[in-house]
This record gives structure tokens, sequence and C-alpha cells, in this order.
């Protein structure tokens, strides 16, 4: 009978469970056993979740979502506005700037109530890709945004809305969440 032989290994021994050696040079056996998991085992799915928050029932729905996972998951969140800058009228851009910061600030208030570390952050530009480009520089495990329902009409001005825009060039899984779902 023929037994299977690694050229490269010197000793031609089969590995076995005391023998084998884990990446790093550690005993797979005796990390086991000292009670560390394997990687990807006993971790959690998010680590930074990325809430977009709007001003809306769907903005708020979004937020209480996105607080509520990252409390499962004992993950951080980072809140996010963005001062939409395609007007060029101060008075328009103070008035965004003054609504966003009360919306960063309720999730911020929402996650302390619920144990969660958030991160306020503002964001001047395009929202879709402020957004697509603050999740990579952050890493973020997942993207939770608002979505109203919308009318013909609103289909008809807004083609490509915001959560379909996120989801097209996002990096990370984009739940949308509707006025409703909270």
């Amino acid at each position: 009978m023929s037994a299977d032989v690694d050229p490269t290994d010197p000793t031609n021994e089969t590995p076995n469970a005391s023998s084998t050696v884990a990446p790093g040079g550690a005993d797979a056996r005796s990390r086991t056993e000292a009670g560390s998991h394997p990687a990807g085992v006993g971790q959690s799915v998010f680590e930074r979740v990325l809430v977009v928050t709007d001003d809306g029932p769907a903005g708020r729905a979004a937020a209480a979502t996105g607080v509520e996972l990252a409390a499962a998951h004992g993950a951080a969140v980072d809140a996010l506005y963005v001062v939409d800058t395609a007007t060029d009228w101060d008075m328009v851009v103070e008035r965004r700037e003054r609504t966003g910061e009360d919306l960063v600030e309720s999730v911020e208030a929402r996650g302390a109530a619920a144990g969660v570390d958030v991160a306020k952050w503002f964001r001047y530009g395009a929202t879709h890709e402020e957004v697509i480009d603050f999740a990579a520089a952050h890493d973020a495990d997942l993207i939770v945004v608002g979505s109203a329902r919308r009318t013909g009409l609103d289909r008809l001005i807004h083609p490509n809305p915001l959560p379909g825009r996120l989801q097209r060039g996002a990096d990370a899984p984009v739940l949308v969440v509707g006025p409703d779902d909270h």
C-alpha cells in the first residue's frame, strides 16, 4: 500500500492535531485550549455602523435602527450629516448646518441611552459622494440610510435617490430604512 509523501517535508510525517502549527507559529490546539477563538469565530458582524442622518421620519427611523444594530453587535456609530452645497446661498447652508447639528446630537443621545459610542461628523458637498468617501475612509461595516416613500412626481424629478446611489457606489452594505420600519 502506498502513502502520500510531501516532497517538501523532510520528515514525511502526516500532520495531526498536536503538531499543526497555526499562522504565526502558535500551536492551533493550544490556542483553542487556552480559550481563544480562531479568526472569525465569536467576532461581531459589525464594528462601525455609519448612520446617514436626515430630517424626516425615514431619517429618524434610520438613526434608531442604526443605533439598535450597533448596540446588538457591540459596534460604534458614526452619525454623518452632509450639508449639500449645491446652492450657494449662505442662509440655506446655515439652516442646513443647524439642522445637521440637531440631527447628529439626537443620534448621540440615542446612542448614550443604548450604551453605544457615537461620533458626530459633518461633511460638505454632494451627499452620495461624501457618504461613499466617508464610509471608505472610516472602514464602515454597514451604512444605514432612510428613504421616504416616493410619489410618481418625485420619481420623475429625482430619478436617482440617495439610497440607490449608495447601494451602487459603496463598498459596504447599505441598509435602507423606511419611515414605518421602526
